[in-house]
């Protein structure tokens, strides 16, 4: 009997491998795993895998819905599991898009976070200003892409409370940040608010080291790593969507644990 689903050509097997980022972002939560063989894709590209445009655009769609189910079952109430002090690493692995010795760290007398998008109060802040808020500590898993993990001891002000405290319009979708290096990522409102999510200052109650994101990184326990950006500069609430580095690749843009 022959399938309807049946490709009229004999398609080449690296087509997978020429989208292997997409798939893998759409992968990540499992809630696709291992569904795509050539004859899926196959069928959802009406049956031509030579088109690498509509290859790739099936892939994107089925990775914005992965992107939107994580979204809708996120609890922000939901406390990520917390570590005894005996566990943490010191000092924290290292990890960026380069290596160590390439970095170029902060200069802590200059440096201010500028504020931009919806927010009341867009006066920039200093590292000084940033230590007399509250601060919180939370000792969580700090989970990589790439598959490694590690418990760290982080400390600073909590997200909600800071964005509180400039007036930020705790009803939009996004907060963009950039950073000393270049980097950008976006997190929605949601991870934001999240007890556990800090603009992280201290690790293991110690002035965090220049490598790890001195003076002012992010650090929230329900995102994989690079979703946790280092030196930030510049913190945007907004409702567009902001560049993110690796999600603008086609990593997955929630990237939850």
């Amino acid at each position: 009997m022959t399938s309807l689903f049946r490709p009229t050509r004999v398609p080449d097997p690296d087509i997978l491998h020429e989208h292997r980022t997409l798939i893998r972002r759409i992968e990540r939560r499992g809630l696709l795993r291992g569904a795509f063989s050539l004859g899926a894709l196959a069928m959802l590209t009406g049956c031509d895998l030579e088109n690498s445009a509509a290859v790739n655009d099936v892939l994107g769609r089925f990775s914005e819905l992965n992107d939107r189910v994580e979204a809708l079952i996120f609890d922000p109430n939901k406390l990520a599991p917390t570590y005894p002090e005996s566990m943490v690493l010191k000092p924290p692995r290292f990890n960026a898009f380069y290596e160590i010795q390439d970095l170029k760290p902060v200069d802590g007398a200059s440096w201010k976070l500028e504020l931009a998008g919806l927010i009341g109060d867009k006066r920039p802040w200093t590292k000084e200003q940033i230590a007399t808020l509250p601060e919180k500590e939370i000792i969580i898993r700090h989970i990589c892409v790439e598959g490694w993990d590690y418990i760290g001891q982080w400390s600073g002000v909590p997200m909600r409370t800071f964005l509180e405290r400039i007036g930020a319009d705790l009803t939009a979708k996004y907060i963009g940040f950039r950073c000393a290096d270049d980097y950008t990522v976006s997190i929605d409102m949601a991870t934001a608010l999240h007890p556990q999510t800090l603009l992280a200052t201290k690790y293991a109650r110690e002035q965090m080291a220049d490598p790890f994101g001195y003076p002012l990184r992010l650090r929230t326990a329900t995102k994989l790593g690079f979703k946790n950006p280092k030196w930030i500069t510049a913190i945007e609430v907004t409702n567009s969507y902001p560049p993110d580095y690796w999600a603008d690749l086609g990593f997955n843009w929630h990237s939850g644990i």
